[in-house]
């Protein structure tokens, strides 16, 4: 009998769309990327040209050739830091509250605001 799969709890993901960012891990190490998508229920952002994989798709009247389509996968957000655009570097951030009470994201390395 097989075990029915563990959901993941969704964790607070800091990344937003056109965020830059580094991958840490993984057969991609070291490549930067811009993030195209968040999937904040499964802790898991898509980059753009990071993570390719390759899907065979068979002719469709819709799509018309089949072949071998290069796309990217998403990958989880505890492989990615985010690149400061300070310092320019991958860092780790922290949520924080500005002077109008916004919440603005905070760079650990340089203590610069990242956006707001």
């Amino acid at each position: 009998m097989t075990k029915p799969k563990k959901a993941t709890e969704p964790v607070k993901v800091r990344l937003k769309k056109n965020d830059l960012v580094e991958v840490t891990t993984g057969k991609d190490q070291g490549k930067t990327g811009k993030v195209l998508k968040v999937f904040r229920e499964k802790n898991q952002v898509l980059i753009e040209k990071v993570n390719i994989i390759k899907r065979h798709t068979r002719p469709s009247p819709t799509s018309g050739q089949g072949g071998i389509v290069e796309k990217e996968a998403p990958m989880f957000v505890c492989k990615v830091k985010l690149i400061c655009p300070k310092c320019a570097t991958g860092t780790r951030i922290r949520m924080t509250q500005t002077g109008e009470g916004k919440k603005a994201r905070v760079c650990l390395k340089c203590k610069e605001l990242i956006d707001g």
